[in-house]
């Protein structure tokens, strides 16, 4: 059999349809195909996607003992759950060339409206600086890498979320921010919950003002009937009054409120304190340039998203959003804190501080099972208060509101009523003095191509930004004036205002973005450089592998990212009529046929906007069918302790009791202890969640019956997708027996973890779950059963899910399995490489790993006293991001390859893992001291390699602490600092920049 004859099972047409034509490489030859015919695509994203090609996929077999890929699939995964080798295929998705994919996408951005969007609600047209858009967007230096948790290679992202959070402490007036939560409705639901919980989790009534988004309002209702809050809407100056304060946790206001009105809530702050309960603003961080901040009039969390800061509206997101809090609550907060420490020279370095994976420690104790956040966006918003600085974010803020200004005053000149006096950029019109129905402003608009917030028949919103130009506010204007058949006018007419309707007590009167770095990089040289400076200090994808099991790092194509920046996908707004995002729908209905094609599902709603979110949203669904069946008592979920850290957590928050399973120590699920505990709590069993294959990186046998199990005990099974990457077209979670699961399209889907998000985690169901599938305000009315939004926006980060679209649409139904095979393909052979210099934990019966392999280190703890972080440090040096460290097991890494990885970057990491190994032999045998050596003192920076010759103290050479291996001379990616001291920097808690006198002392 020909060496594409092998390959050739995999789905690919490669050796059958096309000639090899050998050419010179680097390696001696490689392998180009030939198109079947001349009329045939080129660019086929298959073969650029998946690294080894036919010749390596041949060789990586027979390095295994197999001769033929299904022979190998066989002896992996498990026969009882394979699926048809048919079951996906190019009939079911049509590979489209990268031409093909363009040409597609552009055609359904053209079936979008782009309005010109007056709508608000917390959604703005933002201008991103081209700088930023082609420098951070679009750089995949920027938006390839993963989230900082190996600070020595991360400190460029460090540095600007550290931007992004003194951004945030500097306009709210908080003490402390972190760096990013998901969205302003989900971080608004987040601060509910530490306000529930700072009371002892003992007082059950959230008041939320009405002037709240009502995104917002129906996120915190999702996650209040979790917890038992009662969530009551009001004035909140009146309910303060009405409801029994020993009974109030915290109440939450808008300021300004979403009609544009700005009002004093220190009298709130007052009265929730004097009964030590809790207030949350959701605010505008635009707003408060000019706007007394709210850390000076009593908040004590505030929150919002960062949108407006140089990042596209995309249709609802991604977007970064912000949670800032006083200094007593800093250790409750959820999401990843960015603080400084100290390396092992002493010098000053970021790092992520606290256990901002809480989660994982506490499981079903934690308070939230946040585990990702908004990087990419964070990061782009940071950059843009860098570039334009305190006084263009104040030129900003002026004309924004001097834009209102001068609309409110023409308007009302011509009949119409503001209903709210004071405002920044937000006016609500009463058109009743004037007009019969608000339709008629509505229809005048739609001609003019202009987008206003439909109220009810009498009000109309309006909201203004930075993108408005000065004839766009002509046209706005002439809509009203026309609909009151008043002469229209020009730009010349219009006059600058004298007066301000912000409130004079509630201007601000203090200083924000004092730091150095907001303060001098405005030019765009400057600019530019500061961005590929922190660039230049970040390992991603486009340096190397990065093996993070359960991760799924895999290439980001650039033809999959493309379409983001189209105007026809960025700049549509989330609650845009129906009939002006047909290409949008399209696509979401298009993935979403893909995605329950994939898993074998009925129904999918691609509105959770993260992975963890994904599994909230899923226990949620399957509470609410259990209610539906007059069984809400259902409120155990049983949970491996094998699982993701995550799930304990997400049950917890979903309202659910966490049961713990045991596991083997071979790492197979404990069936006879599931079926003691299955029926042990039949009576109120609600789910049970699993990961398969399980995160100890094997297809276990036994899934069926587990899910069996659970069905004939009541429950429900949540099958965690974050291994789906290992399945497509093999097997899939319905054939396994789940109910339902969350996708990570941010890992098998291709969509950028950006240095620790955006994600999206959309969820697939079985038919009998498909009506409690999440609503939205913004969305038509489902079915009573729907449980309440899971995110601020209609489909979460909809402009990303373009990638895993493109993703999908590139490969085709056959190239999709491909990946899949490929992925167990390389992970086997990196098992096969490694085995014998490393102890390999779990494989099946037949010696085989899913697409991900855990090696234990524990013995080198006990002859060398080396710990998993020393190997983790060590392979920095070698130009490698670690694999995932001490999960799911302490004293273990999880390796994950991925399917576009090349034989040649396999074998790179292989020789690095093995040459570490001989590094150890050597603190072993004693030809290298355990506490000076070259893992302990891991990794080698620039700095410690130049030290002078008096001050280097260390058994070995500077040579074979930074060029272990030939090939790193010519290809060397350079820590940032030594090793940092975990300890210090949580002991020592500082989250903002450095101030001047900082900076002179270093």
């Amino acid at each position: 059999m020909s060496a594409f004859g092998v390959v050739s099972r995999l789905g690919r047409s490669r050796a059958v349809q096309r000639t090899r034509w050998c050419i010179p490489s680097a390696k001696g030859f490689s392998t180009l195909r030939k198109p079947a015919s001349l009329f045939d695509s080129l660019d086929t994203f298959s073969e650029r996607h998946i690294g080894p090609d036919d010749v390596e996929a041949s060789r990586m077999l027979k390095a295994i003992g197999y001769n033929t890929m299904d022979d190998f699939i066989s002896a992996t995964i498990p026969s009882k759950i394979r699926v048809s080798p048919n079951t996906i295929s190019n009939d079911d998705i049509k590979p489209l060339s990268e031409y093909e994919l363009q040409a597609k996408a552009k055609a359904l951005g053209g079936k979008n409206k782009v309005f010109k969007n007056f709508i608000g609600m917390g959604y703005h047209s933002a201008v991103v600086p081209p700088v930023v858009l082609r420098n951070v967007f679009e750089n995949p230096a920027w938006y390839t890498q993963y989230t900082p948790y190996q600070p020595e290679i991360s400190q460029g992202r460090l540095e600007s979320l550290v931007n992004f959070q003194t951004m945030v402490m500097s306009l709210t007036a908080m003490d402390i921010a972190n760096a990013s939560l998901l969205d302003e409705a989900t971080a608004a639901a987040e601060g509910m919950v530490m306000a529930f919980v700072s009371a002892n989790s003992k007082r059950k009534i959230f008041l939320v003002d009405s002037g709240v988004l009502p995104q917002t309002l129906a996120v915190l209702k999702t996650r209040a009937k979790s917890f038992g809050i009662r969530v009551v809407v009001g004035d909140v100056q009146s309910l303060i009054q009405s409801e029994t304060p020993s009974d109030v946790c915290g109440a939450l206001v808008q300021y300004p409120d979403v009609n544009g009105s700005i009002r004093d809530f220190s009298e709130v702050a007052e009265k929730l304190h004097a009964a030590d309960s809790l207030l949350i603003v959701a605010t505008d961080l635009l707003a408060l340039t000019q706007l007394k901040p709210p850390g000076e009039w009593g908040a004590d969390i505030v929150v919002g998203n960062t949108a407006r800061f140089g990042v596209p509206v995309g249709y609802g997101g991604p977007h970064a959003a912000f949670f800032a809090v006083k200094e007593k609550l800093k250790r409750k907060m959820p999401g990843r804190l960015v603080g400084r420490s100290r390396d092992a020279q002493g010098n000053s370095a970021y790092r992520l501080s606290l256990q901002t994976r809480e989660q994982h420690i506490r499981r079903e104790k934690a308070t939230s099972n946040i585990c990702t956040s908004q990087a990419l966006l964070a990061n782009m918003a940071a950059m843009y208060a860098v570039y334009h600085g305190p006084q263009g974010l104040n030129r900003i803020a002026n004309k924004v509101h001097g834009f209102t200004q001068v609309f409110a005053n023409t308007v009302v000149g011509v009949g119409y009523t503001l209903v709210n006096e004071s405002f920044f950029d937000t006016v609500t019109i009463d058109v009743s003095p004037v007009l019969a129905s608000a339709e008629l402003v509505h229809l005048g608009a739609t001609e003019a191509g202009i987008n206003l917030r439909r109220i009810d028949e009498r009000h109309v919103g309006v909201t203004f930004d930075e993108s408005v130009t000065a004839q766009e506010l002509v046209s706005l204007i002439n809509v009203f004036t026309s609909a009151v058949a008043a002469s229209p006018i020009s730009l010349s007419d219009l006059v600058e205002p004298d007066t301000t309707s912000m409130p004079v007590s509630l201007k601000r009167t203090t200083s924000f973005l004092s730091h150095p770095i907001f303060n001098k990089h405005h030019s765009e040289t400057e600019i530019l450089r500061y961005i590929h400076h922190l660039a230049s200090k970040d390992l991603s994808l486009a340096h190397t592998m990065i093996p993070l099991g359960s991760c799924t790092m895999k290439l980001n194509s650039t033809s999959s990212m493309i379409p983001l920046s189209w105007p026809e996908f960025g700049n549509i707004h989330p609650f845009a009529p129906h009939d002006q995002v047909k290409g949008y729908r399209t696509i979401i209905e298009e993935l979403e046929s893909h995605l329950c094609k994939i898993t074998g599902f009925h129904s999918a709603s691609l509105q959770p906007n993260s992975g963890a979110a994904g599994e909230y949203a899923g226990l949620c669904v399957i509470r609410a069918y259990h209610e539906s069946r007059g069984e809400k008592h259902r409120d155990v979920c049983l949970i491996p302790l094998s699982a993701h850290g995550t799930n304990p957590a997400s049950a917890a928050m979903a309202g659910l009791k966490v049961v713990a399973v045991k596991v083997h120590p071979d790492g197979n699920l404990d069936l006879e202890d599931l079926r003691a505990k299955a029926e042990k709590y039949s009576d109120n069993l609600a789910a049970f969640m699993i990961t398969y294959p399980s995160t100890f990186g094997v297809f276990e046998d036994g899934i069926q019956e587990a899910c069996k199990i659970v069905h004939e005990n009541g429950g429900q099974v949540y099958l965690d997708g974050a291994n789906l990457n290992a399945q497509i077209g093999l097997t899939n979670p319905a054939t396994c027996g789940g109910d339902v699961c969350h996708l990570n399209l941010h890992k098998t889907f291709a969509i950028p973890h950006g240095g620790g998000g955006p994600g999206v985690g959309p969820i697939c169901v079985a038919e009998h779950l498909a009506p409690f599938l999440p609503s939205h305000p913004a969305l038509p009315a489902k079915g009573e059963q729907a449980i309440n939004a899971v995110s601020a926006a209609p489909f979460g980060s909809a402009s990303i899910n373009l990638i895993s679209w493109a993703y999908i649409k590139m490969l085709g139904g056959k190239g999709l399995v491909d990946c899949s095979k490929i992925a167990l393909l390389n992970a086997n052979y990196m098992a096969s490489r490694l085995t014998g210099h490393y102890t390999l934990r779990y494989k099946n019966e037949n010696n085989r790993v899913a697409h991900e392999l855990l090696i234990d280190l524990a013995e080198f703890d006990k002859a060398a006293g080396l710990k998993v972080n020393d190997f983790a440090k060590r392979l920095q040096d070698y130009g490698f991001h670690p694999p995932t460290c001490s999960w799911p097991i302490q004293t273990c890494m999880l390796i994950e390859p991925t399917e576009s990885e090349t034989l040649e970057e396999l074998d790179r990491f292989c020789d690095a893992m093995i040459k570490i190994r001989a590094e150890a032999e050597d603190i072993i045998t004693g030809k290298q001291p355990k506490d000076n050596n070259l893992l302990k003192n891991a990794p080698h920076p620039m700095s410690v390699i130049a030290l002078p010759e008096d001050k280097w103290n260390r058994p070995y050479t500077r040579e074979d602490a930074a060029y272990p291996l030939h090939w790193l001379h010519e290809k060397k990616f350079w820590p940032t600092v030594s090793r940092l001291d975990d300890v210090h920097g949580d002991l020592n808690l500082i989250c903002d920049c450095p101030s001047v006198e900082e900076l002179a002392s270093e």
